[in-house]
């Protein structure tokens, strides 16, 4: 049987470390059945972030390959915080914050990178939620993508 975990095995991707909050938040919180998380950045595998304006420093590919990234990184969030994807469920909301130039208007097809990395691990029928793509004038440390979700987590679990 296919499993969040044996999905994002055969991604061959690695996951970031888990990012610590850089204020005063929470990365994660379980009330009941739900799982919301944080904002989330672009921490790579050496926990330094991918950094740029998109329009100005990266074009919207590479806009997206950094969402995929805060995408990881989220996923090593739930993991750090819940042992296994397995406990998801299903992508209830995503809310994806693009800091791009003011002409640019691609930002559906930037958050796309996280939101097809869980559509991977989850499957598409549970691994695609209800989602907001919006453009933002600058983001924390000028990082390109910043992402948070809610996640239902499967009962009992």
């Amino acid at each position: 049987m296919e499993t969040a975990e044996s999905n994002f095995a055969k991604l061959g991707l690695n996951l970031p470390p888990a990012p610590k909050p850089l204020g005063v938040y929470k990365p994660c919180l379980i009330d009941g059945k739900y799982l919301y998380l944080s904002g989330h950045g672009t921490v790579q595998d050496d926990g330094t972030l991918i950094i740029g304006r998109i329009g100005e420093d990266m074009d919207m590919d590479q806009g997206k390959l950094a969402a995929r990234q805060v995408g990881l990184a989220m996923l090593s969030t739930i993991k750090a915080n819940l042992g296994s994807l397995n406990r998801v469920k299903r992508v209830i909301k995503v809310l994806g914050m693009v800091n791009c130039i003011s002409t640019f208007e691609k930002h559906p097809f930037v958050i796309n990178g996280a939101s097809e990395l869980f559509a991977q691990v989850w499957g598409e029928e549970n691994g695609i939620g209800v989602r907001s793509a919006v453009g933002m004038g600058t983001l924390p440390d000028n990082i390109p993508v910043e992402i948070e979700a809610m996640f239902e987590l499967h009962e009992g679990a």
